[in-house]
């Protein structure tokens, strides 16, 4: 995933457990790992996840292809009510 970084922390007895029981639960090899887990499962309440280049170059060349393909058509706020009332 991203780069490792070494950090020396002091944490409460219920934040021990809490990574304990992470730890346990999915297998892992250490509280290090149970705590990249819980930042995985919730980091992205607090922080957006960084996008790799190779899906900003695919999403690139989805969008080249799709305007090549059908150009920069525009439509009006009546043919877009019919489509989605279609549905």
């Amino acid at each position: 995933m991203g780069k490792e970084v070494t950090v020396n922390l002091k944490v409460k007895d219920y934040t021990s457990r809490v990574l304990g029981v992470v730890k346990e639960k999915y297998g892992l090899r250490d509280k290090g790992d149970a705590l990249d887990k819980f930042a995985a499962m919730y980091g992205e309440d607090f922080v957006e996840p960084e996008v790799r280049e190779e899906v900003i170059r695919e999403v690139i060349a989805s969008c080249d292809r799709h305007i090549k393909k059908h150009g920069f058509r525009s439509r009006s706020t009546k043919d877009l009510r019919k489509i989605i009332e279609a549905k």
